[in-house]
């Protein structure tokens, strides 16, 4: 039973690493918490589950399409609330107000177009598991957690040894001292807005694997678990990220598992509290 409990908390968990990245990566160069990355990329994962359920299209270019439609959100996101503001140098704030209108005008969107009930995730994958000892695994849960973690690997190394990514990590670092560096500060801004966003795209679509469901209304709730995986693992910090989304998977399959069902949402801010309290700056996160 614990083992068992373990590979689904990882599953989940996995997801919530991929959408935390999202939100790390933006967070890092422009300083603001994206509020609109859950609405993006469920936006993203409906057009992608569409043409799976509606024209038959194989689930590798619903993925593609999600990538694609999420990543065109992003840039629109970023020349539409985030830029403007940015030039004006206005406050932090006026910029998460602006994500947060551009998220509610996603989700009603999402309501218009594919209507507010859940939509069914077909299983392409079947009913197909082996037993490994007394743990039965899915082969969608290993698809789900290679998926994820091969992108995390691939991403840590983009992020640390190519141009691109050295780029992203010095405009993080101070956007003016980049610039009179010579690098394109705006292009790596679109780059990292735009890439934070096709990965929320895959985590939409293998959390519709996961739960074999699409809810309009859950890119809110997934957004706020995904800001509690960016404040567990410290602010910016991409390892923290990867790791403490893993973590509050496992603590909410244990919770469901081993207490109740209607705890399950509430351990994520739960933690958020005491991570606060004991250690502000997150498990990963430096001290200001």
């Amino acid at each position: 039973m614990f083992l068992q409990q373990l590979v689904n908390g990882l599953t989940v968990g996995s997801t919530y690493s991929l959408i935390a990245i999202g939100y790390t990566l933006i967070f890092g160069v422009l300083g603001i918490i994206n509020m609109a990355h859950g609405q993006v990329f469920i936006f993203g994962s409906f057009v992608g589950l569409i043409l799976v359920t509606n024209f038959d299209m194989p689930i590798a270019v619903a993925f593609l399409a999600s990538i694609v439609v999420s990543g065109i959100l992003g840039l629109i996101l970023e020349f539409t609330a985030m830029r403007p503001l940015r030039k004006k140098n206005v406050p932090h704030l006026a910029s998460l107000i602006s994500t947060i209108g551009f998220a509610t005008l996603l989700e009603e969107g999402m309501h218009k177009l594919f209507g507010a009930d859940s939509r069914a995730v077909p299983d392409t994958f079947g009913s197909q598991a082996f037993q490994l000892g007394s743990v039965q695994i899915r082969v969608v849960d290993l698809i789900i957690l290679g998926i994820a973690v091969v992108l995390m690997v691939v991403l840590h190394f983009w992020i640390n040894k190519t141009k691109v990514g050295k780029a992203i990590r010095a405009t993080a670092e101070n956007t003016e001292t980049a610039s009179v560096l010579g690098i394109n500060t705006n292009m790596v801004i679109v780059t990292t807005v735009v890439l934070a966003s096709s990965l929320g795209g895959i985590a939409g679509m293998l959390i519709g694997m996961t739960y074999s469901a699409l809810i309009p209304s859950m890119g809110m709730t997934l957004g706020f678990k995904g800001l509690a995986v960016l404040i567990l693992g410290g602010v910016g910090s991409i390892p923290g990220a990867m790791i403490c989304g893993l973590i509050l998977g496992v603590i909410e399959v244990f919770t469901v598992a081993y207490g109740a069902s209607s705890y399950r949402d509430a351990v994520a801010f739960g933690l958020i509290i005491l991570i606060l309290l004991i250690r502000p700056q997150g498990l990963f996160g430096r001290k200001a």
